[in-house]
């Protein structure tokens, strides 16, 4: 049977989504390891990866379960048991054609940032970013908007067969004293959110001007 699942992380103490030869501190080997001790040895496919010392509040999974696991809310638990900065939310029953990946119509990835220093035990998930005019910031993230190539805003070595991406929409949010950037696109490249925030800041500090993004 195939099941869709939804899960959280805290991924300061992975080295990304993806598995890995040289660690398994992956977020894929330390859920497949949890599944393998519950006799579940199919491989888990996930809507998109995330880098290192990224986080989740909502990333979908696919993967197959054998005729023996009928109670998901018993899985949940046993997985939730097992695992550390890593929890699933749910889990349900999918069609044998749903792929996480491919089925994703969108996806969303939000920054925190706050232009003074957070307080301490806020630190690994609110960035320090001081910015005086918002509005410049706004106008450098909209134009990433669109259909581009991307090609400049991606990790080196990366292996994509294109870089062409849709940015769908961008917002820039605040609540209380902590600014959020939402990005909102079809996908991303390896670290593509990073480079574009940090190009998009650079912009609003007046390092360079807004012309050189496009």
């Amino acid at each position: 049977m195939r099941v869709k699942a939804v899960i959280a992380y805290d991924g300061t103490d992975f080295e990304g989504f993806q598995r890995q030869t040289h660690t398994d501190k992956t977020i894929t080997s330390a859920i497949e390891t949890a599944l393998q001790s519950l006799q579940i040895h199919s491989p888990i496919t996930a809507s998109g990866r995330t880098d290192a010392g990224v986080h989740a509040t909502g990333q979908v999974l696919h993967f197959d379960l054998p005729d023996f696991w009928v109670d998901l809310a018993k899985l949940c638990d046993h997985l939730n048991a097992r695992l550390q900065a890593i929890h699933f939310k749910h889990i349900s029953k999918a069609s044998d054609e749903f792929h996480a990946r491919f089925d994703a119509k969108r996806r969303v990835y939000r920054y925190l940032f706050s232009l003074r220093k957070p307080q301490l035990f806020a630190q690994k998930y609110i960035a320090h970013v001081p910015i005086d005019d918002m509005q410049r910031l706004q106008s450098a993230l909209a134009l990433f908007e669109g259909r581009h190539d991307f090609s400049a805003f991606k990790k080196t070595g990366s292996s994509t067969l294109d870089d062409i991406r849709t940015i769908h929409r961008t917002r820039l949010k605040k609540y209380n004293n902590v600014y959020a950037v939402y990005f909102e696109a079809d996908g991303f490249l390896r670290a593509q959110v990073r480079m574009m925030l940090s190009a998009a800041f650079e912009v609003a500090q007046e390092k360079y001007p807004a012309y050189e993004i496009s």
